[in-house]
C-alpha cells in the first residue's frame, strides 16, 4: 500500500521507538554496548552522567552530528532527521525502565535473551527509518554519507563505521563487550535485510 507523509512519520515514530528500546536494552544486559551505543556511553562517561541520564547523552551527539550532517551531507538531513532527536532521549530512558520492570534480573540467560531482543529492536527500528525515506537518523545520514563519497555498498560501509565507532566508544570510556562485537558486524547486513523486506512489505516496491 501506498504510504502519505502522516503514515510515514507514524512508522519513522515507531522506528525511533525500536532503536531507543534496542540501544536501552543493550546496554542494561551489561555485555557492552551496540557501536551507536558505545558512543553515547563514551559521551556520558566523559560528562560524568549517570546510566539512567544515557537518553540525554544521546541527545547531545545527535545534535552535533545533525550540524556536521549540515556540512557534509545536507541531502540526508530532513524533517524526519530532526523528529528523531526530539523523542530519541525519552525513548532510551523508557527503555532502561522497561528493561527494569520485564527483566529486573542479572540472570545471564535472561540477559542474553534481552540483549537479542535488543539487538533485533535496533536493526528493525534503523530500517524503518531508512525505509520511510523521510530524512535519516544523525548515525545513519553519516554512513550514507561515507557511502556515497566512496562508492562503496551501505552494508560494508556500515561495518567499517561501526568498527570505527566502537573504537572512538572506548577511548571516551563506554562500555563494551559481547554485544559491541555482534553488532558490529551483523549490524550492517541485517539493517540491509530487513530493509529490503519491509520496503516490499510496506510500499510495495
Amino acid at each position: 500500500m501506498k504510504q502519505n507523509s502522516s503514515m510515514k512519520m507514524i512508522y519513522g515514530l515507531i522506528g525511533i521507538f525500536l532503536v531507543g528500546i534496542g540501544v536501552a536494552f543493550n546496554a542494561s544486559t551489561m555485555f557492552g554496548n551496540d557501536p551507536i551505543g558505545i558512543v553515547y556511553d563514551g559521551v556520558r562517561n566523559v560528562f560524568n552522567l549517570s546510566t539512567r541520564q544515557l537518553g540525554m547523552a544521546s541527545n547531545v551527539v545527535n545534535i552535533g552530528l545533525i550540524i556536521l550532517l549540515l556540512f557534509t551531507g545536507r541531502k540526508y538531513v530532513n524533517v524526519g532527521t530532526f523528529i528523531y532527536i526530539i523523542p530519541y532521549g525519552f525513548f532510551v530512558s523508557i527503555g532502561t525502565k522497561l528493561y527494569t520492570v520485564l527483566v529486573g534480573s542479572n540472570t545471564v540467560v535472561l540477559r542474553s535473551l534481552a540483549g537479542i531482543i535488543g539487538c533485533l529492536a535496533l536493526y528493525t527500528g534503523v530500517a524503518i527509518f531508512i525505509v520511510m525515506d523521510i530524512g535519516l537518523d544523525p548515525f545513519t545520514g553519516l554512513v550514507m554519507t561515507i557511502k556515497d563519497k566512496i562508492s562503496w555498498d551501505y552494508k560494508k560501509t556500515k561495518i567499517f563505521f561501526d568498527v570505527f565507532m566502537v573504537i572512538i566508544g572506548v577511548l571516551l570510556g563506554g562500555k563494551w563487550g559481547v554485544i559491541t562485537l555482534v553488532t558490529a558486524f551483523t549490524a550492517g547486513p541485517m539493517i540491509q535485510l530487513i530493509s529490503e523486506r519491509l520496503r516490499i512489505l510496506l510500499l510495495n516496491r
